[in-house]
């Protein structure tokens, strides 16, 4: 190698080239941390391994479907705060399912508790460095800029579009009803109203999509099915076996498709911005609604630097992502919830007694008992220090168990009964109820989905009976949101003649 002159007397090696460490020392200082670690795990409970090799692969936490909610909950009732479960020998995962430990890790900053990356990692290809996935300054500065874009003013307008989807949608049932249909899959029927609401709200288009196939729409679809699949198969969490599979060549074309159309719009609605100027161009949109695209357009940081064409399209792509799969899960549920208590579901034009009207009770225990996401994780890059005195310590994933705690019977008494009318987490620590998680890093967007949830709900009810299909039974699904595994099916009574008058005409 080239010298250079040293500090002390002599020659050293220019950019010399570290000797790396022997592999037995490498081994060895591995097996010294995980034992280390596996120590300060000691002070957590954990329930009976299948045995050392497989931990609780094919047990708690680990079981797909109603079987494996069961089982959180069973576990939940024995270990009321945290315990510990092991993917395989090497991996635990800390599950946190009470108020009083999950508050250090929610209210620990972004860099100490930044999100885990195990599951995470596999949106990256379609979602980019948008809020869901990036981290540290990034994070924080893209945070800034977007959260006035979620106020309510801003959101207002927006109770228009989430009319018109609906009245699509009300249309569609009254068709299928009077063709004999009565029976209907919530899940797919409020999906293509949330993506078709998102798509006006973020981009001003209108796909009609509840009504006709969409290459955009089936794209988003076909990609979150691909994202769970993949969770599933073991080996394919390597990248490059994944993309030498039909699934992986699948998941490439729907984000070609999805990225070609975000950046259309970026890129146009970029070029109207620089061709009339800023001033010009907001005038331009004086009387009409303000998207999504257009808010992040005019965000600027603190040193008035605006956003990447790039970012705006991540930020879009996760949007569309987060705010469509989410808020159709809540509704359904609701429904599903109202369908097994039609004495609630009439009274969702009153009050109760501490005034909040019933209806969103409804919403905010339907939310409690089957919230959308059933847990998120979090990978500390410090000991965080819990309430008894135990430490989380660094390096591990640390699961906020959402559905846990929802159904922790310490937190909430007899958590599998729906008890709207007690429902009031004023009452309750504030982190007993989270389904949109809580700290730093909460939903943005919850705002925008409670209005949609609201809207949606209020005209239901207005024009529809819903009641369930004893015919095909509801088995829960956890998946990147919480399903149903045959589809959420109800009956739909519409309410008198008066229904139709209040409906949009069909569309050709």
């Amino acid at each position: 190698p080239e010298l250079e002159p040293s500090d002390g007397p002599g020659l050293r090696p220019l950019r010399a080239t570290p000797r790396p460490e022997r592999t037995p020392v490498r081994l060895g200082n591995s097996w010294h941390r995980y034992y280390v670690n596996c120590q300060r795990l000691r002070c957590f409970p954990e329930p009976p391994r299948r045995n050392w090799l497989l931990g609780h692969l094919g047990m708690v936490g680990f079981i797909p479907g109603e079987e494996g909610l069961t089982l959180v909950s069973q576990t939940v009732g024995t270990f009321s705060q945290a315990f510990v479960t092991w993917m395989g020998p090497f991996l635990p995962v800390l599950s946190l399912v009470h108020p009083d430990y999950l508050k250090p890790i929610t209210t620990a900053s972004a860099a100490i508790a930044p999100k885990d990356y195990t599951f995470y990692g596999f949106l990256k290809p379609w979602l980019g460095d948008g809020l869901l996935l990036s981290n540290g300054a990034k994070w924080v500065r893209h945070r800034r800029m977007l959260t006035p874009a979620f106020h309510f003013d801003i959101l207002k307008p927006y109770v228009k579009i989430f009319n018109q989807s609906t009245d699509i949608m009300h249309a569609k049932w009254l068709r299928l009803v009077a063709s004999g249909s009565t029976s209907l899959d919530m899940f797919e029927q409020v999906s293509l109203m949330t993506l078709d609401s998102l798509q006006k709200c973020v981009f001003s288009y209108n796909s009609n999509c509840q009504e006709t196939s969409s290459d955009y729409i089936a794209a988003i679809l076909e990609l979150s099915s691909l994202v769970v699949r993949r969770q599933h198969r073991l080996l394919l969490h390597w990248d490059f076996l994944y993309h030498l599979t039909p699934d992986g060549w699948r998941f490439q074309r729907a984000c070609n498709t999805v990225h070609r159309f975000t950046a259309d719009v970026v890129q146009r609605r970029h070029q109207a911005l620089n061709r009339l100027g800023r001033e010009a161009w907001l005038k331009s949109k004086q009387g009409k609604t303000v998207d999504f695209i257009d808010i992040l357009l005019l965000a600027k940081d603190e040193d008035g630097q605006d956003l990447s064409e790039e970012d705006i399209a991540a930020e879009a792509d996760t949007f569309m992502f987060e705010g469509h799969d989410t808020t159709a899960s809540g509704l359904s549920w609701v429904l599903y919830n109202l369908a097994c208590h039609p004495e609630y579901q009439k009274r969702c034009h009153g009050f109760s007694n501490c005034s909040m009207p019933f209806s969103t009770m409804c919403i905010k225990e339907s939310l409690r008992l089957h919230p959308p996401v059933t847990a998120v994780s979090r990978r500390c890059t410090e000991d965080i220090k819990l309430p008894d005195g135990r430490v989380l310590p660094k390096g591990n994933i640390c699961l906020i168990s959402i559905y846990g705690t929802h159904h922790n019977p310490a937190v909430w008494p007899e958590p599998q009964v729906s008890l709207v009318t007690l429902f009031n987490p004023l009452n309750k620590p504030p982190l007993a109820f989270m389904p949109f998680s809580a700290g730093p890093r909460n939903c943005i967007g919850q705002n925008f989905a409670m209005a949609e949830m609201k809207v949606v709900l209020a005209l239901t009810l207005l024009r529809f009976t819903v009641r369930l299909d004893e015919s095909r039974p509801v088995r829960r699904k956890p998946e990147l949101i919480l399903r149903s595994e045959n589809g959420l099916w109800l009956h739909l009574e519409p309410l008198g003649p008066s229904c139709e008058s209040r409906l949009p005409a069909p569309r050709s």
